[in-house]
């Protein structure tokens, strides 16, 4: 099974100053700031949903392709991605533009200062899916991820035109969308990935219920934090799976998109929703014990045997011959 990725790529680029930042502002001189902070961390992380995905699923071995827009500077980051597993080939790179990223200092009270940088992210919306296709020998699903929103609604029009099966997950782009943008997206779509809140924000911005939102896709599958993960069809009887121990709560950046990688190569191995949703879980349960969205390691060894912990012997037996 093809599955193809498409989203931002980007990396962060996290500080820690020591001090506060309520203690350098002048509360009747904010209208003129001008502050500098000497800072003693610095930590850069490779990142963006799209490439946390596909990371996630070369881990799993099912080799997905990566779609989406990086910068004349990601080189090292490709050969990171390469190196994991990830079909790299179809990303775009800018001959002008740096990749996207996330600049952010966080204070001694973990207030923050942030800002984030487009830069080649804007330039997906010129990517065909076609080209990708006829690349790789055809496309089975394809995953439309948080990115530039022309982007999102370019792929997502020529998956409908193309008749490619695709998943919609709005993901942080969701709160600058309105109601008919998220409609357009998410129409026809085979899964709607999102979690509990966003699953609001959806039917609020829309205004459908949840009923006629799941009538528009096939399968509506909704992160529920701590307590696992719920899929809901039509006519269908939900199906929830929880979430494994954890052995420990280093960072929670880059659960959801753990799950979906898992989730999708469950997919792409042909197993059940239930094992596919079990294997989500699992994955997110290393990437919340471990600082950074692609920073841990799958061990085959130690995934089985907290898989069979959390989920028993025969979903073990179902997913082992799988993981490589």
């Amino acid at each position: 099974m093809r599955i193809a990725v498409t989203g931002s790529i980007a990396t962060d680029h996290l500080m820690t100053f020591p001090g506060r930042f309520a203690d350098q502002l002048v509360a009747d001189q904010l209208h003129t700031v001008s502050l500098s902070f000497l800072v003693d961390n610095l930590d850069v992380r490779r990142g963006g949903v799209g490439a946390n995905i596909a990371f996630g699923m070369g881990q799993l071995g099912t080799r997905p392709i990566l779609v989406g827009a990086a910068g004349f500077d990601f080189d090292e980051y490709r050969a990171w991605l390469d190196r994991h597993g990830v079909d790299t080939d179809s990303v775009r790179i800018s001959e002008t533009l740096h990749t996207a990223r996330f600049v952010c200092t966080t204070d001694a009270d973990h207030n923050q200062i942030g800002s984030f940088y487009t830069g080649a992210m804007s330039e997906a919306r010129l990517i065909e899916l076609k080209t990708v296709a006829d690349r790789v020998g055809g496309l089975d699903l394809v995953l439309i991820g948080a990115d530039d929103p022309e982007g999102m609604l370019r792929h997502t029009e020529e998956c409908r035109t193309r008749s490619i099966p695709f998943a919609a997950d709005f993901s942080q782009q969701i709160a600058r969308m309105n109601g008919d943008e998220i409609g357009i997206l998410l129409e026809g779509a085979t899964y709607l990935f999102s979690n509990e809140y966003e699953k609001g924000l959806i039917e609020t911005k829309t205004g459908w219920s949840d009923e006629e939102i799941l009538a528009k896709v096939g399968h509506r599958v909704t992160t529920l934090g701590a307590r696992g993960v719920r899929i809901e069809r039509v006519g269908e009887d939900p199906i929830e799976v929880g979430c494994p121990d954890e052995e420990r709560k280093a960072d929670p950046t880059g659960v959801g998109d753990a799950f979906r990688a898992g989730f999708l190569s469950g997919l792409a191995w042909g197993v059940s929703l239930e094992r596919a949703a079990q294997v989500g879980c699992m994955l997110a349960t290393l990437v919340i014990e471990t600082v950074g969205t692609q920073e841990y390691q799958l061990r085959r060894g130690h995934f089985m045997e907290r898989f069979t912990k959390a989920y028993g012997d025969e979903a073990a037996e179902e997913v082992r011959g799988h993981l490589v």
